[in-house]
């Protein structure tokens, strides 16, 4: 499976880690940035990655900033998107199986390296579940005037 990932300066250490993680798991890590640490605005990063979820480029995303905050209201804002700040695994599995979250958000200054590892594998091993879920998924993803 394709995973789009991204992150602002403060969360470019834990990406590389997840992208590593990720391709030892058996898929393909596609990163979009940033590259550094110098300091960069993370909706530019939230866009890149939630476009590729979009049209279809990654099945999933990961954003990655400082406490993971900013990059889940930014990629919230899109159309198709629904991304989930997980600090835990339980949250990550229940993110996936009741909320078909597309995109995982993490804070690098918020869970240490073991912990987020294990919140991502915890997230891509985990599956929709569909039926009475599937309703609500349809009533937020509805536009409302």
């Amino acid at each position: 499976m394709k995973i789009s990932l991204g992150c602002d300066h403060a969360g470019l250490l834990l990406k590389q880690e997840i992208a590593a993680h990720i391709c030892r798991l058996g898929h393909e890590a596609f990163d979009r940035g940033c590259f550094s640490e110098e300091s960069v605005d993370y909706p530019d990063f939230a866009q890149l990655v939630c476009a590729d979820v979009v049209t279809g480029e990654a099945l999933l995303g990961i954003l990655i900033c400082g406490s993971g905050i900013g990059m889940s209201i930014a990629a919230n804002k899109l159309d198709g998107i629904r991304a989930a700040l997980c600090h835990d695994t339980f949250s990550a599995k229940m993110s996936r199986q009741h909320n078909d979250a597309n995109v995982l958000c993490l804070g690098q200054r918020v869970v240490g390296v073991g912990l987020a590892l294990e919140i991502v594998t915890a997230w891509l091993q985990s599956d929709f579940a569909g039926g009475r879920h599937a309703l609500r998924i349809q009533k937020i993803m509805e536009k409302r005037t």
